[in-house]
Parts: structure tokens; sequence; C-alpha cells
């Protein structure tokens, strides 16, 4: 049962990532942030729950899936804040050569 406890933490974090992205095609950059900050929380919570708990194998099985869709979430979300990320750096220099 506390395995099983273990990899809801990894789904839970799955789970934000997905929406992370969908308010990042959504360019909702507050929402991004607002969800991210849930998510490390989770991490946390999944760090100090791993310290004492293990896995199976079909749950490490499982949690190699959870983790290949959440790096694949977090490329999507990284691609699309990079124009977003650009655009600000540009009205930031902007406003430097002003002052």
């Amino acid at each position: 049962m506390m395995a099983q406890a273990l990899i809801d933490y990894y789904k839970a974090i799955e789970d934000s990532s997905v929406k992370m992205l969908e308010a990042a095609e959504a360019a909702d950059w507050d929402g991004v942030v607002r969800i991210e900050s849930v998510c490390a929380v989770l991490i946390e919570q999944l760090r100090s729950h791993a310290k004492c708990e293990e896995l199976s194998p079909a749950g490490r099985v499982e949690k190699s899936r959870i983790m290949r869709r959440i790096l694949q979430n977090d490329a999507q979300i990284r691609s699309l804040a990079e124009p977003w990320l650009s655009h600000c750096e540009e009205k930031f220099n902007r406003q430097q050569w002003l002052h």
C-alpha cells in the first residue's frame, strides 16, 4: 500500500505537468507559475516519502513512463516559453536604453 502512495505522487506530478502545458499553450504564464508552485510541493513530498518507501518492479516501470511524459511536457512548455521569454528580454533591453 505504501508503494502505491509513492506512485500516486508521481501521477500527481504528471497531472500537474499536463496542466502546466495546457496553461502554456493558452499563454497563461501566471497559471504556469502557479501550477509549478504546486508541483514543487508535490516533489518535496515525493522526496520525503521516497526515503522510506520503495517501488515494486511494476511501480518502477510505471515511474519510468510517468517521468518520460513529464520530460516531454516540460520540453513542450520550454519551447512555448522561449518566444515569450525573448519578448520579455527585448522589452527589458529597450527599457534599459531609455534610462
